[in-house]
């Protein structure tokens, strides 16, 4: 028993060291920084050392796996050399936490966000470091790593006496008996606090957000952990070596058409200027799901009727293949690069436009609502810090509702966002975000297929959405907000489906665009929009329809009703891009280094390449600068 209270014990004291670590670190930067903190409150303040356990528990478990082995090693074998290894393995890990605060600390005041992978782009150039930190920058770095690792030791001192950890009097047989089963039972604990609990979706720093300040939320937001999302993200988005390097003469050749067509025309399709904007954003509703796009037998009747009374574009694209990239493509008119999902880094995210800041100066308000985790792809964290005064998911919804295993049923969703909509003033910017279509599809009445064959499971969600969709605009049609309203109703990414079921193929990612509702002209009402777009062209199209003046605050979006705008889709794969224009479409693959699909005329693609390869370079060299 002894064993087992020295094991559990050491379990224990290893994560509460690492969380008095990382409270102590926010007190530090609390204070470096109080200038910044002086519009939040003492109680806001308080609520960061609540907020905050989850990742520091997941950050925690992280770092204490290999401490945790020296630790039971020593427990059982009693050698002094083991103990030894397990103070040396803390320590180090220590001083790296500590480096990754201090530095922090310090860059906090000019970057406004924690610590990142940029990092290492500075550290390349040790001198260039030098030459622009400050003596007193330099000081606070070396003053706060020895405060931290000093504090560190003397906790480690308290919590991790060696002679806690002595078991005398007990047969080495039986020890190690013991030792084996106990070692991978703690660590497999570990592995399922480190991803924040046993649920679908890991933790992810959204866990801590609670706040609409972001410092508040980035002093929340555990640093190593943080610090360590965005290593792996280096280290997956460094894509400049794969893409062009073409000098401004090339590139303005290349994309003369793209940067300079005539922007203004005469085309507006909505009775007035400010009417209430409903966004509808549905799970993975690829567009080969629909008659109207392919011709052929769908899954969505009542979506098809919608069509024919709205504004339909049947040539737009997703710009990747998750929902965060889709959100903050639709919201932020930012087009995707491979492997990088901008949403996943607020430093950059937070330097975007979105279209409720654009319409906020006109009065609008925006709400978000979600049937499932917002935590997922750090969605909550990019509406939080884009100024959504109402963000909500799964944890809003009233207990007693019956759930799926990924979210609420898209019936509840849409009963509950109606509820939330009749509760704001116009105007106002509502969207609801749908999950019933998303894997495993255990929406009511899933053991009642309607659909057979290929995507059987998807095609009934589908089916299930659908009705739902239809019930929510009869429902919304007897609100007082329903006369002033455009429904915007668009999927977040493609999915495979029973006509396109490969992900390299850019129909994949073909999705569906409706502009719906009374806000439309009556001469709108029935048009169809064939031009070759992306999400990204959402916020750009909406805003000269609502005469909004953005300046140049969505350079890489596109009025898709402009009679002149270039057609094309930039989107992304697995490891690689796709390029659609009205005159083929290709999909590259980064590491084998070919198209795996082409319709191009051979003497059309070396070009439509060319031009698809300025623009990344263009997109990503801004990317790096943000």
């Amino acid at each position: 028993m002894k064993i087992f209270k020295k094991t559990g014990l050491a379990f224990l004291l290893l994560l509460l060291f690492w969380i008095l670590v990382f409270d102590f670190q926010r007190i530090l930067f609390s204070i470096h920084n109080l200038p910044k903190l002086s519009d939040s409150s003492f109680w806001e303040w308080i609520q960061v050392f609540f907020h905050s356990i989850r990742l520091d528990i997941s950050m925690g478990a992280y770092l204490s796996a290999i401490p945790l082995i020296f630790i039971l090693s020593y427990i059982v074998f009693q050698k002094k050399f083991l103990f030894i290894i397990f103070k040396v393995v803390v320590i180090t890990e220590l001083i790296l936490v500590s480096m990754i605060h201090a530095g922090e600390i310090n860059a906090y005041g000019e970057w406004n966000h924690k610590l990142t992978s940029r990092v290492f782009m500075h550290l390349g150039n040790p001198d260039e470091v030098f030459r622009t930190a400050d003596y007193s920058m330099t000081f606070w770095f070396v003053f706060y790593l020895i405060l931290e690792v000093v504090f560190g030791w003397k906790i480690m001192k308290w919590l991790l006496k060696k002679e806690k950890f002595t078991v005398k009097q007990s047969p080495l047989w039986a020890k190690i008996v013991l030792f084996l089963p106990t070692l991978p039972i703690l660590l497999g604990v570990y592995f399922v606090f480190a991803r924040g609990g046993v649920q679908q979706i890991p933790i992810n720093i959204d866990a801590a957000y609670f706040s609409k300040k972001y410092i508040v939320n980035d002093i929340s937001v555990n640093s190593p952990y943080f610090f360590g999302k965005s290593f792996l993200l280096f280290k997956r988005s460094n894509i400049g070596e794969y893409l062009s390097d073409y000098d401004d003469e090339k590139i303005e050749v290349l994309l003369n058409d793209f940067l300079t067509y005539e922007k203004e025309h005469d085309i507006y399709i909505l009775e007035n200027t400010s009417p209430n904007l409903v966004f509808v954003i549905l799970e993975s509703w690829t567009s080969t799901i629909s008659n109207p796009f392919t011709g052929k037998p769908g899954a969505t009747p009542e979506f098809d009727k919608l069509s024919k009374e709205g504004v339909l574009f049947t040539n737009l694209y997703s710009t990747g293949s998750t929902s965060e990239i889709g959100n903050s493509s639709i919201f932020s008119g930012y087009p995707a690069l491979p492997e990088i999902s901008i949403s996943m880094q607020p430093f950059k995210h937070r330097k975007l436009k979105s279209l409720n800041q654009s319409l906020k100066p006109r009065g609008y308000t925006a709400g978000y609502l979600f049937s499932g985790d917002l935590k997922y792809g750090n969605i909550d964290s990019y509406f939080t810090d884009h100024g959504f005064e109402r963000i909500q998911d799964e944890s809003d919804f009233p207990s007693g509702l019956k759930k799926g295993k990924l979210n609420y049923y898209d019936e509840d969703l849409f009963k509950m966002f109606l509820e939330k909509v009749n509760q704001q003033e116009e105007p106002f910017i509502e969207c609801a975000f749908t999950g019933s279509t998303h894997s495993p599809y255990d929406f009511p009445g899933h053991n009642k297929p309607k659909w057979e064959g290929a995507e059987k499971n998807f095609m009934n969600s589908v089916i299930y959405a659908d009705q739902c969709l239809a019930d929510f605009i009869e429902d919304a049609k007897k609100q007082d907000w329903h006369e002033n309203t455009l429904f915007v109703i668009v999927a977040d990414h493609g999915h495979a489906s029973p006509y396109v079921t490969n992900p390299n193929d850019s129909e994949f990612y073909r999705i569906p665009l409706l502009l719906y509702g009374p806000a439309l002209k009556d001469s709108a009402r029935g048009m169809v929009i064939d031009k070759v777009g992306s999400q990204a062209d959402i916020a750009a199209t909406l805003m000269y329809q609502m005469k909004v003046d953005t300046g140049n605050d969505y350079p890489w979006s596109k009025d898709l009703l402009n009679p002149n705008v270039p057609e094309f889709a930039l989107h992304t794969t697995t490891r690689g891009f796709g390029w659609v224009t009205p005159k083929g479409q290709f999909t590259f693959h980064l590491d084998y280094q070919k198209y795996i699909v082409n319709t191009f005329d051979a003497d059309v693609l070396s070009k439509e390449r060319e031009r698809c390869n300025a623009l990344m370079q263009l997109l990503y060299e801004e990317y790096e600068a943000l």
